[in-house]
């Protein structure tokens, strides 16, 4: 027996009883872990929100100090609890009034926070720890808009060198960014151009993008806007007219052919000018006055072109057999002509005056 105090009388085995029970508490601490999701929670804005966070195996933390901070914050307090009460003063004057904790669930060692009216600056990565127990853990909030609008296409223009349709769709109202996809009837993603993104003063995202459908794409086209780590998209169909697809105006093939043709037109062209310009010079000559030779003071007419004219002119190009056979006709007839002048004046008589001049 241990000697009694104040009356009480404590056995070695009681006293062994109870260093067991504080061991053993002091070892389950030991094991207890901070547990949070393993996902990204993902919150609205203006809907309230909850920030799981609790203690495994679950315990009683309503005496210890719980903490939620932001690292990226300043003051970094989200919510802080210590000696049974909430220290408001400490907290991040953002989240005043609008963070708590389930106090009655603290004895089951859930701490997790609840955020109402969300707002987009509420993103971002939580801490949740108890100090003296040296545990924490990390939770992700990822806030989205639900104000985003279904996708608006319009018809941007006419691509008449294609044939085909400028269609631009435009979204508005979406975070985070999202992106935007251009579909055709049977589901294929279109090649369109860069999306466009603006942000606006309230931290929203517009994102607009252009894209040219051509008849063969089929005429059901669809501009899908989606984010994916929230699983949000807006879709809008539409269905393009026959009419409004044009056959185009040109191709390289058409171009090609146009500019053979103009070619040989003006080859055409060129030649028959030619040919026509020769045979106007050939007429003007054959109906100008007839070659003369002076014979003692005499004009003879010759009836043909003598075969020192300079009026040799010839069409290019003159193929024909009778041309070549009327010029060799014209050239004999001069030739006769020629030599019957020169036997004139070898036979003509020879006149004397009185002064002994010849004529």
């Amino acid at each position: 027996m241990l000697p009694q105090k104040d009356g009480l009388s404590l056995s070695p085995a009681k006293v062994f009883s109870i260093f067991i029970f504080h061991l053993l508490i002091h070892l389950n601490r030991a094991e207890s872990q901070v547990v949070g999701p393993h996902q990204p929670v993902v919150a609205l804005v203006d809907d309230d929100v909850i920030l799981p966070c609790h203690v495994e195996p679950a315990e009683d933390v309503t005496a210890e100090i719980l903490e939620w901070t932001r690292s990226d914050l300043n003051p970094r307090f989200v919510h802080v609890w210590r000696s049974g009460q909430d220290l408001v003063n400490t907290r991040n004057p953002s989240y005043r009034g609008r963070a708590s904790l389930f106090i009655n669930e603290l004895k089951r060692g859930n701490i997790s926070l609840k955020l109402s009216k969300v707002k987009l600056s509420d993103e971002g990565t939580y801490e949740c720890s108890i100090p003296l127990m040296e545990k924490k853990s990390f939770v992700k909030l990822v806030v989205a808009s639900d104000a985003a609008t279904s996708p608006v296409i319009s018809l941007s223009g006419i691509d008449k060198n294609r044939g085909g349709v400028v269609l631009q769709c435009e979204s508005a109202g979406w975070y985070p960014e999202p992106e935007l996809l251009w579909l055709d009837g049977e589901g294929n993603l279109l090649s369109a151009g860069p999306t466009e993104t603006l942000r606006g003063p309230d931290d929203l995202y517009t994102v607009s993008s252009r894209v040219t459908v051509e008849k063969r794409h089929s005429n059901n086209i669809t501009c899908r806007v989606q984010q994916k780590k929230i699983s949000q998209n807006r879709e809008t169909h539409i269905h393009v007219p026959e009419d409004f697809f044009e056959v185009p105006s040109s191709s390289p093939s058409v171009i090609i052919g146009l500019a053979v043709c103009l070619a040989l037109c003006i080859m055409l062209l060129i030649s028959s000018a030619a040919v026509l310009l020769c045979r106007m010079k050939k007429h003007k000559n054959n109906r100008s006055p007839e070659d003369q030779t002076d014979v003692g003071g005499a004009e003879v007419p010759l009836r043909g072109s003598s075969p020192k004219t300079k009026n040799k002119t010839s069409c290019w190009p003159i193929t024909w057999t009778s041309k070549l056979q009327e010029e060799q006709k014209r050239r004999e007839e001069a030739e006769k002509n020629l030599q019957d002048i020169k036997e004139e004046r070898a036979a003509g008589s020879t006149v004397h005056d009185g002064g002994g001049r010849s004529l």
